[in-house]
């Protein structure tokens, strides 16, 4: 199996210059993900004067290192949403929708061949216990409404392992390294002026314009935006409270298709589960399987290029074989990991200082949402008025969940949850 620092799915991009000497600009947009290249990207369009600086290559880091879900939800229990954000659900479930459908609209606007694929995504119950509180869930998320339907596993085409669950109709599976570069195609051929290989050392605000220090030099904004996801504790000014967690992914060798019939494996649907870290299962284009998360690992400090740890690499085989145990034979073929930023559940933008804007930490639905909360932020700046979906987000001074309760004894303490309970319910 390989161990990769990048992932199986696409080739690293050749770099664009890096940024030397002085450079003036409406707005300095910094972290080439998916937020900052839609957002550099709408405000080229929109006729601004906009600079994005890049510590790597654009789409370098988790946007494109995910399991490919462009999912239509939001990060987090229903039941526990509900409680934290009575008030709020039904414009935080309208906002997840709008985001899978912008994103979706994007990629036919851009004409990005990155293998999408409208299949919807499930949440899908291993256990009788999960498949009650699914139930319950479903209920809140379409009093919410969001476009959801509960269904049967076997009527559904899922493999046995998988009782049923909730069908989430918006979004589907793509292929999340062509989506990065199909994005960073487009920016490159904007008005933008893009520099990799170009780390934002510190923002200095206060003055007639906001500075921010690279190694090469300096750049002058109007204003800055700050798309520093998982990153942006590397800053000063950034807001407090985002928590770096690394995710892991596998793919297997190729299946016969035979095999996977003999499953009950017909719907293409990409299945998530609902433990306290999630699990998730996809069939890929190319006749393989992905599957990845069940098991985080906090920052223990500098972020950068890694490979995936061996224990949890293995941890994520036994898990597979233990959903396909008809599978037992496949044999893994690549691993490889990224890092997310955490918050509360919810994504979070605003003003972190006077002209310094921020949009950062998806919590691991960044393929849809990453996209639409970026170029809302840049209509913002471009003068309309604030969306009533960034306003559903939007925090001048963003109340964070502490970093320390995403600290490597929690994660730890969520697996093996999550392990207790699935032992239970094989006992049943």
């Amino acid at each position: 199996m390989t161990y990769s620092a990048f992932n199986g799915w696409s080739d690293r991009p050749d770099f664009v210059p890096a940024l030397e000497g002085e450079v003036q600009c409406d707005v300095a947009v910094i972290g080439g993900g998916l937020v900052g290249m839609a957002a550099a990207l709408r405000l080229a369009e929109r006729g601004a004067d906009v600079v994005l600086l890049e510590a790597g290559h654009c789409g370098w880091g988790a946007s494109s290192r995910n399991a490919g879900y462009l999912s239509n939800a939001l990060a987090g229990d229903p039941q526990l949403l509900r409680l934290l954000y009575r008030r709020r659900l039904r414009d935080l479930v309208g906002y997840a929708e709008s985001a899978a459908h912008f994103t979706e609209g994007l990629l036919e606007r851009l004409a990005i061949d990155c293998e999408y694929d409208p299949t919807g995504n499930v949440i899908a119950a291993i256990s009788t216990g999960q498949l009650r509180r699914l139930k319950k869930n479903m209920q809140i998320l379409r009093d919410a409404g969001a476009d959801v339907e509960f269904v049967d596993g076997p009527d559904f085409g899922l493999p046995e392992t998988f009782l049923g669950g909730i069908f989430e109709r918006g979004g589907g599976l793509l292929n999340p390294g062509k989506l990065a570069l199909g994005l960073r195609d487009a920016l490159l051929t904007s008005s933008a002026k893009v520099f990799e290989r170009t780390a934002a050392q510190a923002v200095e605000p206060g003055g007639a314009r906001v500075v921010v220090r690279v190694p090469g030099g300096r750049v002058h904004a109007e204003r800055v935006v700050l798309a520093t996801t998982a990153h942006s504790r590397d800053l000063e000014i950034a807001p407090g409270g985002i928590t770096p967690v690394w995710t892991s992914l596998v793919e297997t060798e190729p299946i016969d298709p035979d095999r996977l019939a003999a499953l009950g494996w017909t719907s293409r649907t990409g299945i998530i589960t609902p433990h306290t870290i999630l699990e998730n299962y996809r069939r890929a284009a190319r006749g393989t399987i992905m599957f990845g998360t069940r098991r985080l690992q906090a920052a223990p400090g500098a972020l950068g290029a890694r490979e995936p740890d061996r224990k949890v690499v293995a941890d994520l085989v036994r898990g597979f074989h233990e959903r396909f145990p008809s599978l037992s034979y496949v044999a893994p073929q690549w691993a490889w990991g990224g890092w997310v930023a955490m918050t509360s559940f919810l994504p979070v933008a605003g003003e972190v200082a006077k002209n310094v804007f921020h949009a950062v930490s998806c919590n691991g639905h960044g393929l849809a949402q990453s996209p639409y909360i970026g170029t809302l932020l840049a209509d913002r700046l471009a003068g309309d008025e604030l969306h009533d979906h960034l306003r559903a987000v939007w925090r001048p001074r963003p109340p964070y969940m502490p970093s320390f309760a995403l600290g490597a004894p929690t994660l730890k303490a969520g697996w093996a949850a999550d392990r207790i309970s699935d032992r239970l319910s094989r006992r049943r």
